[in-house]
């Protein structure tokens, strides 16, 4: 085989997306919207011709590969090792409520400085257990991964040989997707991100605002 790619597919819209939440490993489901951004990308994924669909088994990622599965005649397999980072005591928290309880967490976070003291995983942690996930994968032409916008931004970091601690790439908008490739003896390269549907996409967090009103929140 001269060349591999994987394709790193954030799940739709969940109802703590639309309230600007942070979920981690948190599982609320996807809401009305996210049901259908799932079945839209479907086709998009399905055009590409995966020979393999692997998923979080958080409920948002799974209801979002099963489209998929459907379109391609993929068995949908999960991987525990692809949930969301863990936040701590930030899970369930809106923007403005972390903000107010706990400011100086907040404050290293709109810096983009590694958050630890709210427990949960480091972006390092997230790259590593997502990274031996990838490595324990069939060597297949084109593998679809579904699973959530930071632990894809460690992954694709942690691909590229890039310091996990240091977020290069930009947050995954719901049911977009990077992809990355690699030939034969060498390195991983990046090919594309934030795929997706076209059409109109929520703007990229901007992480000193802390409005409910913001983009996703994303850690």
């Amino acid at each position: 085989m001269t060349r591999r790619s994987v394709v790193l597919l954030r799940h739709g819209r969940t109802a703590w997306n639309a309230a600007r939440r942070f979920q981690g490993q948190a599982d609320p489901p996807l809401d009305e919207v996210g049901r259908m951004q799932a079945y839209e990308v479907a086709a998009l994924v399905a055009a590409l011709t995966p020979d393999l669909l692997v998923s979080s088994d958080a409920a948002r990622a799974v209801q979002t590969a099963e489209p998929i599965a459907e379109m391609t005649g993929l068995r949908v397999d999960l991987e525990p090792r692809l949930r969301e980072r863990s936040l701590g005591h930030w899970e369930g928290l809106t923007r403005s409520e972390v903000a107010e309880r706990y400011p100086d967490e907040f404050a290293d976070w709109v810096a983009g400085r590694d958050v630890s003291r709210r427990g949960g995983e480091s972006r390092k942690e997230v790259a590593e257990r997502a990274a031996a996930a990838v490595r324990d994968l069939p060597a297949v032409r084109t593998a679809v991964i579904v699973t959530h916008s930071a632990t894809a931004m460690a992954l694709a970091s942690a691909l590229l040989e890039i310091e996990a601690s240091v977020p290069v790439l930009g947050p995954l908008a719901n049911c977009h997707w990077t992809e990355l490739s690699c030939e034969t003896d060498s390195g991983w390269r990046l090919r594309a991100h934030n795929v997706g549907v076209p059409g109109v996409v929520v703007p990229l967090p901007v992480r000193g605002d802390a409005s409910d009103e913001a983009p996703d929140a994303e850690a």
